[in-house]
């Protein structure tokens, strides 16, 4: 038989003998214990971003129509005598407007002297001009949980989009 020291150094447990009861031995229990992991999220500051925005300007030709309305005077000599001045009036794109000057002679009365055509014409150019145009850029730093910043990629090629213009 072994001792309870060597069986205590071969991991085992041993039967023990007692005078109480039928001369069975005692076993000795060695309970098992199993350990389990309870795994839950901790949050923990590793880095920040910081974004900032600025606005770019650049200078853009842009072309278009323009529209131009010019008016030419005509005095037409008309010499006729009039009852009452005639009012301004309207033919197509001309406006006439009657010019009327007393006379002094053995009778009063009205002349007609000339009347006055505005005639305005439109006529359409292309122009060029220059005209500052805004962007907004965004750029992004990575910074770790010291404070200091983090190599970035570079940024992506940004989309450019094209603004119609009113004249379009």
């Amino acid at each position: 038989m072994r001792s309870d020291d060597e069986s205590i150094a071969s991991g085992g447990a041993q039967p023990r003998r007692t005078d109480e009861g039928e001369g069975y031995p005692e076993v000795e229990t060695i309970p098992v214990i199993d350990e389990e992991l309870v795994a839950e999220p901790e949050r923990r500051k590793t880095g920040a971003v910081r974004v900032e925005k600025r606005v770019e300007q650049r200078v853009e030709k842009v072309e278009g129509p323009v529209i131009r309305e010019q008016v030419e005077v005509r005095h037409i000599p008309m010499n006729r005598v009039v009852q009452k001045v005639p009012p301004i009036r309207r033919e197509g794109d001309t406006i006439i407007m009657s010019v009327v000057e007393e006379e002094v002679v053995v009778t009063k009365r009205l002349v007609l002297k000339e009347e006055i055509h505005l005639i305005k014409r439109r006529t359409r150019e292309n122009s060029t001009q220059d005209v500052v145009l805004n962007r907004e850029v965004a750029e992004v730093r990575r910074y770790d949980a010291e404070g200091r910043v983090v190599e970035s990629p570079q940024p992506a090629r940004q989309r450019r989009l094209r603004r119609r213009s009113v004249l379009d």
